[in-house]
């Protein structure tokens, strides 16, 4: 189980799966909300905001299929990289687009709902392919296990975060996990085990 954070590689591709979960969890528990408050404010009705709540979490499927094909020709850091900063983006910028309307709130919630999950597949893979073979099983369940932990704080402190700022800038505190996300997979990419990546592609 250390061999999760003291084995270099393994830590970087840890450290951007946890930045990744930092971000995705609370994202799916509090965009209804997000979308309900934000659709009332220009009287849409509420079935339109579930509606698109549940397209921007369905649109996942289609980003990770997508991240998938990408990884496997252009490299796994690279797709991660630019799948959180995307996500990133979007959580900084959908509070603020409350003052456009519901139009490009939703846009941007697509977006987001995309994004935020196109990488989640390749944080997994890539232990596979650096994890030594007899340890594979073990460093998964530690992903996995320390990932899902970490989305409790976010999803405990998001509504924090509402009463302090309000929704305009609740969300983009999620924006520290694929920021950090992305550091760790630039990092990795530019280190001589990137070459155990997508088939040398990284």
């Amino acid at each position: 189980m250390t061999r999760a954070v003291t084995v270099r590689p393994l830590r970087l591709a840890n450290l951007g799966y946890f930045g990744h979960m930092w971000e995705l969890y609370a994202m799916w528990t509090w965009l209804p909300a997000f979308l309900a408050v934000a659709y009332a404010a220009r009287a849409w009705p509420d079935p339109a905001a579930a509606l698109m709540a549940f397209a921007a979490i369905g649109i996942g499927g289609v980003g990770s299929l997508l991240a998938g094909y990408l990884a496997d020709r252009w490299g796994r850091t690279r797709t991660t990289i630019l799948s959180m900063a995307m996500s990133g983006a979007c959580a900084v910028a959908i509070g603020p687009a409350m003052a456009l309307g519901p139009v490009a709130v939703t846009a941007l919630a697509l977006l987001w709902g995309f994004a935020i999950v196109a990488d989640s597949a390749q944080f997994s893979t890539s232990v596979t392919e650096l994890a030594d073979q007899e340890y594979m099983g073990t460093m998964l369940t530690t992903q996995t296990a320390l990932g899902f932990l970490l989305t409790l704080v976010t999803i405990r402190l998001l509504p924090v975060a509402v009463e302090a700022v309000g929704w305009r800038w609740a969300f983009a505190p999620l924006a520290l996990g694929p920021l950090v996300g992305c550091w760790a997979m630039w990092r990795l990419q530019r280190s001589p085990d990137a070459a155990k990546l997508a088939g040398g592609r990284g």
